[in-house]
């Protein structure tokens, strides 16, 4: 058995309190720590002050909206979101991610479904994992792909010398694709190994990821030397001619 204190703690925002108590039932049931809020402003003072492990924010939530609070908390740590909601517009989607959310799932949601997607995105949040993916060698540790240089061991990524500052999920995904430089990654293809697990219907989540990382990494982000699209296929890191 883990103590507490090994345990992952997971923040639940909600201002409907039967929400609440159904996912810290499940959530405990799976081994996790809880603790909780019911409206946005405690939500971001809860986060800074407990620094959880992962949050589950709901979008409708009274004082601040749950965009407005996920955008102050990813501000300040580099913390799994998973943003909660009965909306199920694209568009909110997007603006979520926008701002930082790592995933997004909409009510009625299955129990299991939102469990999966808790595991996925703890254990992409930790760092020691990224150097595990794919086909790399233990000596490894650095990948440089022309202008592009990736030190997993410090989680650090340098474009012509200047450090770039990624979320955790922007670092797997140009991980993944500068292990192979050239290769064209499906979307698809990209959310099985970036996200862990089937994303069916949210292939956007992709798109929104690599243009964050291209306003980041590319000088031009109208036509991008680095992170390049070959449409209606996928993604790919250009070699260096």
């Amino acid at each position: 058995m883990f103590d507490d204190e090994d345990k992952k703690t997971i923040l639940i925002v909600d201002d409907e309190q039967s929400i609440i108590d159904i996912l810290v039932y499940n959530l405990k049931k799976e081994g996790y720590n809880t603790i909780e809020a019911n409206d946005g402003v405690t939500a971001v003072e809860t986060a800074l002050e407990k620094k959880p492990d992962l949050i589950l924010l709901d979008i409708m939530l009274p004082k601040m909206d749950g965009l407005t609070a996920c955008k102050k908390i990813k501000s300040a740590l580099n913390v799994p979101i998973l943003i909660l909601s009965a909306k199920d517009e694209e568009l909110d989607k997007i603006v979520g991610l926008e701002l930082g959310a790592d995933d997004y799932i909409t009510k009625p949601f299955s129990v299991r479904e939102l469990m999966a997607r808790v595991k996925a995105n703890l254990r992409k949040s930790e760092v020691p994992t990224v150097i595990q993916e794919n086909k790399e060698k233990k000596e490894d540790h650095k990948i440089e792909v022309g202008d592009l240089s990736l030190d997993v061991d410090r989680f650090e990524v340098r474009v012509r010398g200047e450090k770039v500052d990624l979320t955790v999920r922007e670092f797997e995904a140009l991980k993944y694709l500068a292990l192979q430089p050239g290769q064209i990654v499906s979307r698809e293809l990209l959310l099985e190994k970036v996200w862990g697990y089937e994303y069916f219907g949210d292939i956007r989540t992709v798109d929104v990821t690599v243009r964050r990382i291209r306003e980041k990494i590319e000088e031009d982000t109208t036509n991008p030397q680095i992170l390049v699209t070959k449409r209606g296929v996928g993604y790919y890191i250009a070699k260096p001619e």
